[in-house]
């Protein structure tokens, strides 16, 4: 079945039968919200299975967001990061091409960077500032 057929079915389902679906597609109880969300987030997972779902970098903004604790910047192309670091000042460029520069070596993350300066696992993006706590409201 299509994915436009199986959302079009959910609109001739009872409130049972969607329950049944959900937990069929989820593998867990539903939610105990109305038949009309029930079918808004049946939808979604179907189209969420169907094209392989949100990107870890939206699901983590999405968290970021929900918790109101911090806010992270991506890095983008162009920048440039500046941290001194126990005496010495480490300076990682991202490419137009979005590629992580520093020491002379192209690197797969900033945490990766941030783990070779400090010898220690950090959050690339809290390392070089880009992870900062959330205003108060």
């Amino acid at each position: 079945m299509s994915t436009s057929a199986a959302i079009a079915e959910l609109e001739t389902l009872a409130s049972p039968a969607l329950r049944a679906r959900w937990t069929a597609l989820v593998g867990g109880p539903a939610p105990q919200v109305s038949p009309k969300m029930l079918r808004l987030a049946l939808a979604w997972e179907i189209q969420a299975r169907a094209t392989g779902g949100l990107s870890r970098a939206t699901t983590r903004t999405l968290d970021q967001l929900g918790r109101g604790e911090t806010r992270t910047s991506a890095a983008t192309a162009g920048m440039r990061l500046v941290r001194e670091w126990q005496g010495q000042i480490h300076v990682v460029t991202v490419g137009e091409d979005g590629v992580i520069r520093w020491d002379n070596r192209e690197w797969r993350s900033l945490s990766e960077v941030a783990r070779a300066i400090t010898g220690t696992r950090w959050s690339g993006p809290a390392f070089f500032g880009l992870k900062k706590k959330a205003a108060a409201a």
